[in-house]
């Protein structure tokens, strides 16, 4: 593709180079409050957020100051939310958003009021360190190497289901975006943020709604994933019910799993053996035995959580006279409505109704 951007080493910002300057011998204070509510696996991002706010304190004379003063400061994702809004959510975004709210009361002004070199101000502003937090959780990409890198500018792309844009980096760690094809004129240049399937990790993440997905992840979630499910595809990104009402291969190898391992342990033997020796005719063989039952699963999946996504909308639209409360309770909804819709779809295709 054709070279649409280049931002030098040194403008990007780096948890790798930012635990290397700010991980000082006098840092052991802030980092026991960080491992002391389990968040010691956040510690790239931690001094990421460092990084921003002693740059935040130099004010103009910081090289990134036109950079961050260009940056939003309302969000709309789940960090963002009240707690009403989780109330509103189904489950699996519930746990995204609740799962995304601890990581910033984890790394917010308990554990930055210990960073000495910050000043005072600095460290029990809760907005400012609620800011550089979404900064570096919605902005910062990890590469190879495992390090979190945020490149200014490039960080201005949006997200796209089918990318123009691709990343790369040269010896020297400079960065550099491509077009992934022949962009036509006036079209937008978008790079991937993740798994496109997985439309409710991008609202929890980024806060907004990508629509153009052609697939969501189904919902199904057992009390116990197994390794065996695991072999068979159990994954958000293989779970998947499609916009025009086909289900996955992976849907249906599971809920046959479920079915055989609570009645028939013969053939939760035999259906594994076919799947790990490619046996495609076994595997058919079983699903055409089972169909009625698993398909009755599926429609009984269907039907409640279609119910529990009816009962958290009405819940939602009750308080939208609330917005100044809840501002992010639209983009809920609209979230609930693409996935009823999703639902709805799969529900025609499979049981004509």
């Amino acid at each position: 593709g054709s070279p649409i951007l280049t931002i030098p080493e040194h403008m990007i910002l780096s948890s790798n180079k930012a635990m290397a300057e700010l991980r000082t011998s006098d840092m052991s204070e802030a980092e026991k409050i960080v491992k002391s509510v389990n968040a010691e696996s956040e510690f790239r991002h931690y001094y990421l957020m460092l990084k921003l706010l002693v740059e935040y304190e130099k004010g103009m004379e910081s090289p990134w100051y036109q950079w961050m003063n260009s940056l939003p400061r309302y969000y709309t994702n789940a960090a963002s939310m009240t707690p009403f809004c989780c109330l509103c959510l189904p489950s699996l975004m519930r746990k995204l958003t609740v799962q995304e709210r601890g990581y910033l009361q984890r790394l917010g002004v308990s554990s930055i009021k210990m960073v000495p070199y910050l000043n005072e101000d600095t460290k029990y502003d809760v907005d400012l360190c609620t800011w550089v937090y979404q900064i570096v959780y919605t902005r910062s990409f990890e590469t190879a190497d495992g390090d979190l890198k945020i490149v200014p500018l490039a960080d201005m792309f949006n997200h796209g289901a089918y990318p123009e844009v691709e990343s790369s980096y040269d010896e020297e760690g400079n960065y550099y975006a491509y077009t992934t094809y022949d962009v036509p004129a006036g079209s937008p240049l978008r790079m991937s943020y993740g798994d496109p399937t997985n439309p409710s990790f991008l609202f929890a993440r980024y806060g907004f709604l990508d629509e153009s997905t052609e697939a969501t992840f189904c919902k199904i979630i057992p009390e116990h994933i197994n390794k065996d499910m695991e072999e068979l595809g159990y994954a958000h990104n293989r779970m998947l019910f499609y916009k025009d009402g086909n289900v996955s291969e992976e849907v249906w190898d599971i809920l046959l799993f479920q079915h055989v391992s609570s009645t028939k342990i013969g053939d939760k033997r035999a259906l594994m053996e076919a799947h790990r020796s490619g046996d495609y005719a076994t595997k058919q063989m079983l699903h055409e035995k089972y169909y009625e039952n698993t398909s009755a699963m599926l429609l009984e999946h269907l039907e409640s959580f279609l119910e529990q996504l009816e009962k958290l909308s009405s819940k939602a639209g009750e308080r939208q006279r609330d917005l100044g409360d809840h501002p992010r309770l639209p983009l809920i909804l609209a979230h609930n409505e693409f996935v009823k819709q999703t639902f709805l779809a799969v529900r025609m295709q499979n049981f004509g109704y």
